[in-house]
């Protein structure tokens, strides 16, 4: 699983961050995901190694600007790029007005089809790689997180066995696959003697906008990698004449620690924080680390992460 950050910043951008946008690849696929599509999303996407034409489905987490404005250029661009593939659109209740009301007073003619897919918590979804669980969360206005479970992979033969009895590759690899008893130069070949051990699919979660990280609660419990916002240290945070529903460096560590999870990777920082050339010299993450002893990691712009199958991260 490879995540590619397109925008990092909250509420607004900063000359060295752009707000919110996420893009997920999954191993051998020709097609990627998009969570969130903040203001000039599109321009980030052209300075990354992504392209429109691929782009499948969009997830939104919740309808605040920082998240959603970019939705408009990018569905005129890919029309303006002739990348006709239909296009479906996951969204809280008030996304599928949103973009109609841009489409009806703008006059814009996409010219693919767009599925726009209205969702409520809880709901699960399913896509021929993994399946997508809504989960709701804490904030000024409806914001979600999505539950990503890949599919584990149980049809991995042992090549190496079969090869050892004198059956090399050939259509009766394709049979014991489909679990069907085969024989062999008389000898019967039970399907489930010559399989590989499944491979259990990697967990993630991706979160919006969320001042509970312990909302996610049963989701946590062995997650391979978390994404959420730390948008202030909680020493800036109790400073705020006005709070606002959003997590701290601290609360997500603390999170974190309690349930153990394996990978972190906080996101949505505040336009007050400096971008730091040494990671670990940044406020959030010295916060963050004070409390989660996991693999913890700061987001920036561009920044490629890929998960391994061993549950491991690593940036790229």
């Amino acid at each position: 699983m490879k995540f590619t950050f397109l925008g990092t910043s909250a509420g607004k951008p900063t000359k060295n961050r752009n707000v919110s946008a996420l893009a997920l690849e999954f191993d051998q696929d020709n097609k990627w995901y998009l969570f969130d599509c903040a203001e000039a999303t599109q321009h980030q996407i052209q300075k990354s190694a992504l392209s429109i034409g691929k782009l499948d489905t969009i997830f939104i987490t919740h309808l605040h600007g920082d998240h959603i404005f970019g939705l408009p250029g990018l569905l005129a661009s890919k029309k303006m790029d002739e990348a006709l593939k239909p296009l479906t659109l996951y969204g809280p209740k008030g996304i599928r007005k949103f973009i109609e009301c841009i489409i009806e007073v703008s006059k814009m003619n996409l010219g693919f089809d767009l599925d726009i897919i209205e969702f409520e918590a809880n709901q699960k979804f399913v896509f021929d790689k993994f399946t997508l669980t809504t989960i709701e969360l804490k904030h000024s206005i409806e914001s979600f997180a999505f539950y990503i479970k890949e599919n584990d992979i149980c049809n991995k033969l042992d090549e190496k066995k079969l090869r050892k009895i004198g059956l090399n590759p050939s259509p009766l690899y394709k049979k014991i696959k489909k679990g069907k008893t085969i024989y062999h130069q008389g000898q019967k070949i039970n399907p489930s003697d010559f399989m590989l051990k499944p491979v259990i699919g990697r967990k993630a979660i991706i979160a919006g906008d969320n001042n509970k990280p312990e909302i996610l609660g049963k989701y946590l419990k062995n997650l391979d990698l978390l994404i959420h916002e730390a948008t202030y240290t909680q020493k800036d945070y109790n400073n705020l004449t006005k709070k606002v529903l959003h997590t701290t460096a601290k609360q997500l560590g603390i999170v974190a620690q309690r349930y153990l999870i394996k990978n972190l990777i906080a996101t949505h920082i505040s336009a007050r924080y400096k971008p730091c050339d040494a990671l670990e010299s940044c406020e959030i993450l010295k916060e963050i680390k004070s409390e989660y002893k996991g693999n913890a990691f700061i987001a920036n712009d561009f920044a490629v992460f890929y998960l391994n199958r061993d549950k491991h991260i690593y940036q790229q």
